[in-house]
């Protein structure tokens, strides 16, 4: 894959929402104190490790010769970068999502069963 970037694009454009890290570190170390520099440090390895995951899962998209990135891609990417020992734990989320998903497709379908809109119900409560 070739590291062209696009015209115009500014470093800020390819980082993480500096908050949402700060959450996840704040959530993750809640008794301990961390130095903004080493925050911004974790703020860029985080972001060169989604770069990265994604153009190598990117690339094996492109060799099966698939238009859409799945997430057998980004666990054979994760494997062939040497993070295999997260592809348990990357599993499971993905299958717990997908349980998440299915429920709130199934709630979906119980109220078009119903044949009454939203707006109905809402009305009806």
């Amino acid at each position: 894959m070739d590291d062209v970037e696009a015209p115009n694009c500014q470093d800020d454009d390819l980082t993480l929402p500096r908050s949402a890290v700060n959450k996840m570190v704040k959530e993750l170390l809640p008794h301990l104190r961390v130095a903004n520099n080493s925050r911004e440090l974790i703020l860029n390895c985080c972001t060169e490790f989604i770069l990265l995951l994604s153009s190598q899962s990117n690339e094996i998209c492109e060799k099966r010769q698939k238009k859409t990135i799945l997430p057998e891609h980004v666990i054979e990417a994760l494997q062939e970068l040497g993070f295999g020992t997260y592809v348990p734990e990357v599993e499971d989320v993905l299958s717990n999502f997908k349980t998440q998903l299915s429920h709130r497709n199934k709630g979906n379908k119980k109220l078009d069963k119903m044949g009454l809109s939203e707006e109905e119900l809402i009305r009806q409560q």
